[in-house]
């Protein structure tokens, strides 16, 4: 028998065939302004990282997927091009080209949802990566074709060129095929530095890892989801919301949000200006300095001292 993940807690996303045609149900009686898409920045900084290899940087490409430089290390989180997720097309194109990436040397995988693990993507980077993946997923690598690949469960740590890659839990679940449900695990990724420490949340709901992180960690940035959240009483289990995220935020004690998993793919009902809206009024109402929040343009890179 195949082995089955969970999460802390005993919280389940299992949801019924009933629970998904009330979903749709409810769907059909909302409307959306799907008009309006997160910006590109205009101001891309291609040339830049592709001759940066000493200065700290992170490039939102859109969805979960960034690029990282850190200790001249190019680092890639949840790679994914892919124009279509599902019957839905990609609603804003990647912040910068596959064409147009450096060599990349790292790559972590969140879990093994189609909006996360992409093979086409990965078939075309550039490089020779090694990839770091949730355990229960190095075989499904393996079959593809990739050889360089650790696994690794929670709270687990490996080092890689003078920084220390630690992954740790988050709330969520994960399905590939029918028969594949939970066989790998999920979490959240996190890069430590000897100057500064960044969280990648991947995918999840609110949950109590966020403070057991807390205990174990300090960090600077954290890269937080925002969307795919509504509607709530289907999503909340797996799904933060924008309120919960600045809520996670404060449990973890960091010093710097930038939000992600909005405004890419149609995943749940909400839009990625409404998640956006609702963050930010979760920010005043809780009356955080506004320069801790880091909203980035899709393609912007935020680059730091040499």
């Amino acid at each position: 028998m195949m082995k089955r993940y969970a999460n802390l807690d005993n919280v389940t996303s299992n949801k019924s065939f009933k629970d998904m045609r009330k979903w749709q149900k409810e769907r059909r009686t909302k409307v959306k302004d799907l008009s309006v898409n997160i910006e590109q920045c205009q101001a891309k900084k291609v040339t830049e990282i592709n001759e940066n290899r000493s200065r700290t940087s992170y490039t939102w490409i859109g969805h979960s997927t960034f690029l990282f430089q850190l200790n001249g290390v190019n680092i890639l989180t949840d790679p994914v091009w892919a124009k279509r997720m599902g019957f839905q097309s990609r609603l804003t194109e990647p912040g910068i080209s596959l064409a147009d990436l450096p060599e990349i040397d790292l790559v972590v995988i969140s879990h093994g949802h189609y909006d996360h693990l992409d093979f086409p993507t990965l078939k075309k980077l550039k490089g020779n990566p090694h990839f770091l993946v949730p355990v229960g997923l190095k075989s499904l690598f393996i079959r593809k074709g990739y050889q360089k690949v650790t696994e690794m469960t929670w709270w687990e740590s490996t080092e890689h060129k003078g920084m220390t890659v630690h992954f740790v839990p988050a709330q969520h679940w994960t399905r590939r095929s029918l028969t594949d449900m939970n066989t790998s695990h999920w979490g959240g990724w996190i890069f430590q530095t000897p100057k500064e420490t960044f969280y990648f949340v991947g995918d999840t709901g609110y949950f109590s890892g966020f403070k057991q992180i807390a205990e174990r960690l300090t960090i600077d940035t954290v890269f937080m989801p925002i969307g795919a959240y509504e509607p709530e009483w289907f999503m909340a289990d797996a799904h933060i919301s924008p309120e919960d995220s600045v809520k996670a935020f404060i449990d973890l004690g960091a010093k710097f949000f930038v939000p992600m998993h909005y405004g890419a793919y149609r995943l749940a009902d909400d839009t990625g200006p409404e998640a956006l809206d609702r963050l930010y009024r979760e920010w005043e109402k809780r009356q955080l300095p506004r320069e801790q929040l880091k909203v980035l343009l899709i393609g912007e890179t935020v680059m730091g001292d040499v």
